[in-house]
């Protein structure tokens, strides 16, 4: 499925400062900070707070009664995450795990149904938000059913490394392996080596101190 570049959201008129606001003292939160592979909140928690990630990395996955994980998103720094709270779920669907340092902001949602209803410019970046996130779901299962895990695996990297996003830079990923990769795809670690390697050779990606995703990887994810 080709990975298509998100659109613009809409700017609130007044252009909401949404870290100030989160920043701002009058704002009821806590602020944790997280290791890497540390458990922020685990499937079956009561869920009572919704989280915004300041900085870092988090992996959202979701564990099966036969003891199988499934990673479901990979959140990074400017997403929410736990919103699930506020439409009713008394307990975590997924668990939160860390998977590099991570500073979260954690607000109670009492406190942030109060917010979205006092302050309509956060509303919109809120809703716009949970939009995205719907659609990104949608494209996801579409790529599980339709696409080869060649073209699964393109479609990873060029999303967790932005692409298209122009108001975000491109990132170098770090400290993602290919044991983690294969989850996230639903293949196996030896072919998501070979693709890796094959990516490489073709110069799509490079590894110098992290992994860099270069746009021309694209053309794997247009190719018939």
């Amino acid at each position: 499925m080709p990975v298509r570049k998100p659109p613009k959201a809409p700017k609130p008129s007044a252009e909401f400062d949404l870290e100030g606001f989160l920043d701002s003292e009058g704002l009821s939160r806590t602020i944790a900070k997280y290791p890497k592979s540390a458990v922020i909140f685990s499937q079956g928690d009561a869920a009572t707070e919704v989280m915004y990630l300041q900085q870092g990395s988090v992996k959202i996955s979701v564990l099966s009664k036969t003891g199988k994980e499934a990673i479901v998103a990979m959140l990074t720094t400017g997403d929410f995450f736990g919103e699930g709270c506020l439409a009713g779920q008394s307990r975590r669907m997924a668990s939160a795990t860390a998977q590099s340092a991570a500073t979260v902001l954690v607000v109670e949602k009492a406190h942030m149904m109060r917010m979205l209803h006092k302050e309509p410019a956060l509303s919109d970046l809120f809703r716009i938000h949970m939009l995205m996130r719907n659609i990104r779901v949608e494209e996801d299962l579409v790529d599980q059913l339709f696409n080869s895990s060649e073209k699964r695996l393109a479609r990873t990297l060029l999303l967790m490394a932005r692409y298209g996003q122009e108001d975000k830079p491109q990132l170098v990923v770090h400290q993602l392996s290919q044991e983690t990769l294969a989850e996230m795809v639903g293949t196996t670690r030896s072919r998501v080596n070979f693709f890796m390697n094959k990516f490489r050779d073709l110069g799509f990606i490079e590894y110098n101190g992290g992994l860099k995703v270069n746009s021309s990887l694209l053309s794997v994810v247009l190719h018939d």
